[in-house]
């Protein structure tokens, strides 16, 4: 399973790479594995200001729907628009092409209380 090292990881299975103050978020490699094939990614937030562990979308895949949760509070600032056409984006590269959302993360310290990739790998069995 992959699980880069330079992300935080939420208990819900997100993945945060922070550039300056502004966030790119995603579902983790397991989290994908584990919904299966993906085929719509709906998030109707862009432009609100959201909390640490509130949902900011959904992701639909062929036998189920799950809550995106977001690892870290912020405003929501814009959407990966390829996956519209690609939502199976989020299956074949979860943490590159595949993010989901960027914020402007509100408080920087919440990044703390996020996983490390090692803490990461004792939950994502």
């Amino acid at each position: 399973m992959n699980i880069p090292a330079n992300l935080k990881y939420s208990k819900d299975h997100e993945w945060v790479r922070v550039e300056g103050d502004v966030a790119f978020i995603g579902i983790t490699d397991f989290a994908q594995s584990q919904l299966g094939d993906i085929v719509f990614i709906d998030v109707d937030t862009v432009g609100e200001t959201m909390a640490q562990d509130e949902v900011f979308g959904s992701i639909e895949a062929v036998k189920t729907v799950s809550d995106a949760m977001l690892p870290v509070g912020g405003e929501i600032l814009e959407v990966n628009e390829a996956l519209a056409d690609a939502p199976d984006t989020v299956n074949k590269d979860p943490y590159g092409d595949g993010w989901i959302i960027k914020i402007k993360i509100s408080d920087i310290a919440e990044l703390d209380s996020l996983m490390t990739a090692e803490e990461y790998t004792k939950i994502a069995q």
